[in-house]
């Protein structure tokens, strides 16, 4: 190191790059209890992150097994519960069998990592999330972008493909624009060409399909040999952890070699518990999805009506309202806390340039009330932003 040479000024320099082109973030601590902004920005979609219902199993599973779970899951780390929670989550989606990681993105690098590698083509989508672009870079495979949902895409890069083997990943819900991802479609190339089709349900599962069963069982792909899900308990089922779904040679491979699940402290019991209890209220309230589906058709609706650029007919919680530039999200997400309401303001990285928006989020239970602020917001959000273009 050169001897007098602050080794931070770049860190520095770099933040007040970031300042003056609207990319700084901040963190914003929630307040305790039921008080506060109506939350519009959170992954909470099904409205159970404060349930009695999840609260007491979180407890319960305290009270059994304690707060942590110890070790890695293959030493100390799997108890009954997590045992459980492998078998509920595969029954859930109709899938064969699960094993439950400590994260969804760590679900992701385990799947992607351990069923790639060398000799195997990686085909991902251009927007998928930032776990599955990390995976891909680190399978050590050869990966190629595909444009965003083009189904002819990745049936080319499968069919001019050189390696013997082939892995297809995709989200099923995108995470900013909430559009579906063409399931069907894709299963039809990788069954046609010998590959592997890797779903992400992150903003699928609970929202998407018969019972918020998710997107590939909505498609008709439960179950199939040659689809692998991965998911996380931390959106709809308002816990936390992640957990990769398939048939029993997929999660055998990952037991064996995935390194996100070998080396990693397993999934805590009161998480477990929580997302345990979080299947039981699904199963037993079923429409919980359709609610929230609803409510984020109404949020559109609110927006477009505004003259706000917007998705049209969101597949599931996530709504987009597209506003352009850095300070024109910034400007919008200060209107909206304002009005009371906690909105996604996404910038670049997040999104791509020109494309900075706010990233509203649907719940099963929010209210008339909550619409009508929002709308009240959004109308001025657009009112706002085209006096900004005049100016």
């Amino acid at each position: 190191m050169t001897a007098g040479r602050d080794p931070l000024a770049r860190f520095r320099d770099a933040a007040a790059r970031r300042a003056e082109a609207g990319l700084r973030r901040t963190l914003r601590p929630r307040p305790g209890g039921t008080g506060g902004d109506v939350d519009l920005a959170s992954n909470d979609y099904l409205g159970l992150a404060g349930d009695p219902r999840l609260v007491e199993g979180a407890v319960a599973a305290a009270r059994a097994w304690g707060t942590g779970s110890t070790g890695s899951r293959l030493v100390t780390g799997t108890t009954e519960l997590h045992a459980e929670l492998d078998r509920r989550l595969a029954g859930f989606t109709g899938s064969p069998a699960g094993l439950v990681f400590s994260s969804g993105f760590l679900a992701n690098l385990g799947a992607v990592t351990a069923l790639a590698g060398p000799g195997t083509l990686v085909v991902s989508d251009q927007v998928n999330h930032a776990s599955i672009v990390d995976a891909c870079r680190l399978s050590r495979s050869r990966v190629v972008i595909v444009p965003h949902r083009d189904a002819a895409a990745v049936e080319q890069a499968l069919a001019e493909r050189e390696e013997d083997h082939a892995v297809v990943v995709t989200d099923a819900v995108f995470s900013v624009d909430g559009d579906l991802a063409p399931l069907a479609a894709l299963h039809r190339a990788v069954r046609a060409h010998g590959a592997l089709l890797v779903i992400d349900e992150a903003h699928a599962l609970g929202v998407v399909g018969d019972g918020g069963r998710g997107a590939a069982h909505a498609a008709g792909l439960a179950g199939e040999p040659d689809v692998v899900l991965t998911l996380t308990l931390s959106k709809s089922l308002a816990a936390q952890g992640g957990a990769v779904l398939g048939a029993p040679e997929v999660i055998d491979t990952l037991v064996d070699t995935g390194r996100s699940f070998i080396f990693d402290t397993g999934l805590n019991p009161p998480a477990a518990g929580a997302a345990l209890a979080a299947l039981d209220v699904l199963e037993a309230d079923p429409e919980l999805p359709a609610r929230a589906r609803d409510r984020a058709r109404r949020i559109a609706g609110l927006a477009a009506g505004s003259g706000l650029e917007t998705a049209a007919g969101p597949a599931a919680a996530v709504v987009p309202v597209y506003l352009g530039e850095p300070h024109a999200a910034v400007r919008a997400a200060g209107i909206c806390a304002d009005h009371g309401l906690r909105v996604g303001c996404f910038r670049p990285p997040s999104v791509p340039k020109g494309r900075a928006c706010l990233r509203l989020t649907a719940r099963a239970t929010l209210d008339e009330s909550d619409l009508t602020h929002l709308g009240a917001a959004l109308a001025e959000v657009a009112t706002s932003t085209a006096r900004s273009l005049h100016t």
